[in-house]
């Protein structure tokens, strides 16, 4: 039989020799090695973004920094919001998605939670389903505008809103817990994103002792996974806005289990000074799914 080779004149052979020769020095980039490049040890600018948390090729609990130019050279999208609370109408924005973010810059893209924390001590949270659900864009520009041009507050505390918002080309919530609805998670003034683990995140406020598999008490438990832990912190986890830790939330619904539901329907008329806001929709049902999911921090305390 004919050698394989001989198929090829000696000139094609030459060729293909070469380009196998070359392909040995060409090193493809990989998911890891595209963003280290992007990313400093040190702040360059107030508008640098943080990022912490599990990066990738990096220790765990690292900060790093990104300028906004680097951000703006990846990949943008642009949509108008028409529902969302932070605009006072239809508005133009442009940015990243979260699923680019994560993609670059995760140390574990399938697993990580994303949370942006923001200047005052706010944070919201994005568990995998929910950035397939919901698609969120980290916001650079408003109107074609930088942070200095952007608008106020739409609350009417004239506050700046940059450097960083989180938004949405849509919002149709995915899930409804009793009188809790799946809610668009919008922050604005974010200054850090981090990428954690998702499960260990929320070991930290699962409910433990002989009723935390109650039906109930898990009701409680998702509704506190994406609202109560924007402002109220258990340990290391959770946002600190509120100054009111996971464990005080649990001696409240343990005590005086009508103060909390009276708390949650209308802070400011048992705190002048609450930022909280009212949920005068949550019901009966759902006030008592949180009161239960509470309380078994206490009670897991007992001897």
């Amino acid at each position: 039989m004919q050698n394989q080779c001989e198929r090829f004149s000696q000139p094609t052979v030459a060729i293909i020799l070469l380009i196998a020769t070359l392909s040995l020095f060409v090193v493809q980039p990989s998911r890891a090695q595209s963003p280290a490049a992007k990313l400093n040890t040190n702040r360059v600018s107030p508008l640098d973004l943080e990022l912490g948390g599990d990066l990738a090729n990096l220790p765990s609990n690292s900060t790093r920094y990104i300028t906004r130019e680097d951000l703006l050279a990846l990949p943008q999208v642009n949509f108008t919001v028409v529902n969302d609370a932070n605009f006072t109408g239809p508005t133009q924005v442009s940015g990243i998605s979260l699923e680019e973010l994560v993609r670059r810059f995760a140390a574990a893209p399938d697993s990580d939670l994303t949370r942006a924390i923001c200047d005052d001590k706010y944070l919201a949270s994005y568990p995998r389903a929910y950035i397939a659900a919901h698609h969120p864009v980290l916001v650079l520009k408003i109107s074609g505008q930088p942070p200095s041009a952007w608008p106020k507050d739409s609350e009417g505390h004239n506050l700046d809103i940059g450097h960083y918002l989180i938004s949405h080309a849509s919002f149709t919530p995915s899930f409804k817990i009793l009188s809790h609805s799946d809610e668009p998670q919008i922050p604005w003034g974010v200054v850090r994103l981090e990428f954690r683990d998702e499960n260990a995140v929320f070991a930290a406020i699962a409910p433990l002792g002989p009723q935390a598999q109650d039906q109930q008490v898990q009701a409680g438990y998702r509704i506190a996974r994406q609202k109560c832990i924007h402002c109220h912190n258990m340990g290391s986890e959770g946002g600190q806005k509120a100054d009111r830790p996971w464990l005080v939330l649990a001696a409240w619904a343990t005590t005086s289990p009508s103060y909390f539901a009276a708390y949650v329907h209308n802070p400011k008329e048992k705190n002048p000074d609450a930022q909280m806001p009212s949920l005068p929709e949550y019901d009966d049902a759902t006030l008592r799914a949180l009161i239960a999911y509470f309380q078994t921090f206490t009670a897991r305390e007992k001897p």
